[in-house]
């Protein structure tokens, strides 16, 4: 079991350590594991949903135990369940539900990072941008229904 990962695109690394707080950026997040969550909760909001291609391996992947100390391991499951329709996708017993549930994380984040790589694209403050991006995903027309409230990352 605890050798899964959460990886992340080639084309997406460089976006990825630009969103993390650091020595060499001011990005608005505390890990990667933070921002790889809120990625995965854009995509999921958005319905956008991408294959990772290549992957990098600067920053390396992310160990499952990471999410799961910070509580996101939540947010793995409920995005397997949205994505199957199907509650046994969170079982400890099925082996590989848990391989499906990371990849079905990936691909949110990956497809959450491509909305950020394209609304951040020009930005000098990234943390400023996605106040803005949350702000108008608040005042956007959807049901209810809809799955993911952005807003508790303001």
């Amino acid at each position: 079991m605890g050798a899964n990962r959460i990886r992340v695109a080639k084309d997406k690394a460089d976006l990825v350590k630009a969103l993390v707080d650091s020595n060499h950026t001011t990005g608005p997040f505390h890990t990667y594991a933070d921002a790889m969550v809120f990625a995965a909760a854009l995509g999921a909001k958005r319905k956008k949903r991408s294959p990772l291609g290549a992957i990098t391996k600067e920053p390396s992947p992310i160990a499952l135990e990471v999410f799961v100390s910070r509580g996101y391991d939540l947010v793995l499951k409920l995005l397997a369940i949205k994505e199957t329709k199907d509650p046994k996708i969170i079982s400890l017993l099925d082996e590989t539900s848990e391989e499906k549930r990371i990849h079905i994380f990936e691909e949110y984040a990956n497809g959450g990072l491509e909305i950020l790589r394209d609304e951040l694209r020009g930005a000098v403050d990234y943390t400023e941008r996605i106040l803005l991006i949350l702000s108008s995903e608040r005042f956007r027309e959807e049901s209810p229904e809809d799955g993911f409230d952005l807003s508790r990352f303001l």
